[in-house]
């Protein structure tokens, strides 16, 4: 039998499972990304599928360049559907997550990976910083809805938006753990790693991201007559929108991931109430929903071929003790005094989902330092990606429709309530 049939085949399989799964699941105790994994490791369990096992450990290149793409599409996608425009107040419970609970996570994660773990100072920090942010692409269950479509209260809007900026302060920590195992991209020393990783990156990927999301919302909005590309109604504009964004921002050595988040929101800000922006919505979420399968199906058939090999007691220890207390502690303690009703407080500390940023940011620092221990470090990363995809997964729709139901009670916004 031709191997390239087989594959086909089964894509033409994981597409129609793409555009079905999702309508039949929005109501079942269920996610799509726990079908996709349990799919890969059967499928990758029978001897008659050809090629290699899929995993990171063996491609960690692939596997940094793959989940980079699934992550900044997963970005404009974010960006994109935020209805509420970006304010110092109004967006007080995202700055109070980025900038109290992130802080709070790395610490926590670092210290427990050194004491139960094992793990030098390097890899300690890569462990802590890969594990800190939440996931954009896991997460869109407890997302806001699509552009004007109401679906925005304070969980699902504090969630989303923390996603998509967290990875500007996540990644000068990967960095720094680059640093401290003897690779180039940290900088050279402590001073060296703050300009550059933490001033200067950051710095760049905000600016560039504005730059780029206003000059790209005159092309689609502003140009004269029939030249606004907008006027196309296409809403693969959405790719080139990402690529260039992050293209443009990694060439001028600051952090993409921020700068095509911050793109989206500029571009969304111009003409907010423009219904182009949900096709490109749209079409972003159409595309992130197809790779983030293809991914999840490969990281179930690498568990199938032993990527948890490696897995023991303490790892287990690690993985519970990281999602059910470090998180939840960490965010509950930055929203304290914040006003947020308790109900969503307590789903926005839960429901921070670990996923292909964490194995993204594992395979970026192995491609450019020696880590000790790399083997328990990918170990670690997958239990607790998998760990999250169960738990999450299985209690996001009833936790959100408990939510929601609540809010429906007091008299607050539900996902139904039309946008203003």
């Amino acid at each position: 039998m031709d191997p390239y049939v087989v594959v086909l085949a089964l894509f033409g399989v994981l597409i129609l499972l793409t555009a079905w799964l999702p309508m039949l699941l929005k109501e079942a105790p269920l996610s799509l990304p726990i079908l996709c994994v349990g799919f890969g490791t059967l499928l990758f369990s029978l001897p008659f599928v050809p090629g290699p096992i899929p995993s990171p450990v063996d491609y960690p290149k692939i596997t940094e360049r793959f989940t980079e793409l699934v992550v900044i599409v997963a970005l404009t996608g974010a960006g994109l559907k935020l209805d509420r425009p970006l304010g110092f107040l109004s967006w007080a419970i995202t700055w109070r997550l980025i900038g109290l609970a992130m802080p709070l996570t790395i610490a926590a994660l670092g210290l427990l990976a050194y004491v139960l773990l094992g793990l030098g100072a390097a890899s300690a920090v890569l462990l802590a910083a890969a594990l800190a942010p939440t996931d954009p692409v896991l997460a869109s269950d407890v997302q806001v809805g699509p552009p004007k479509s109401g679906e925005e209260d304070e969980a699902r809007f504090a969630l989303t938006s923390e996603a998509g900026l967290n990875d500007g302060a996540a990644f000068p920590f990967v960095l720094l753990a680059v640093m401290l195992a003897g690779g180039e991209r940290g900088g050279e020393g402590w001073s060296g790693w703050f300009t550059y990783a933490v001033l200067w990156k950051v710095a760049a990927g905000i600016a560039i991201g504005l730059v780029v999301g206003r000059a790209l919302a005159w092309l689609l909005f502003h140009l004269p007559n029939r030249a606004g590309l907008s006027r196309t109604g296409d809403g693969f504009v959405a790719l080139g929108i990402t690529a260039f964004a992050y293209g443009v921002t990694e060439m001028a050595s600051g952090y993409g991931f921020l700068a095509v988040f911050v793109s989206a929101l500029a571009l969304r800000r111009a003409e907010r109430n423009h219904d182009y922006h949900k096709k490109l919505h749209d079409f972003a979420e159409e595309l992130e929903r197809l790779l983030m399968m293809v991914f999840l199906v490969l990281f179930g058939g690498a568990l199938a071929g032993g990527l948890l090999a490696g897995f023991d007691w303490r790892v287990g220890l690690f993985t519970g003790v990281t999602i059910l207390l470090v998180r939840p502690l960490a965010a509950w303690a930055s929203l304290a005094g914040s006003g947020c009703p308790p109900e969503e407080q307590a789903a926005i500390s839960f429901f921070g989902i670990r996923g292909l940023g964490s194995i993204y940011y594992l395979a970026f620092a192995v491609n450019h330092a020696t880590f000790a221990k790399a083997p328990l470090l990918w170990t670690t990363v997958s239990v607790v990606v998998l760990v999250s995809i169960l738990l999450h997964g299985i209690t996001v729709t009833p936790a959100m429709a408990c939510l929601d139901a609540r809010r429906t009670r007091r008299g607050g916004r539900t996902r139904s309530t039309a946008a203003s």
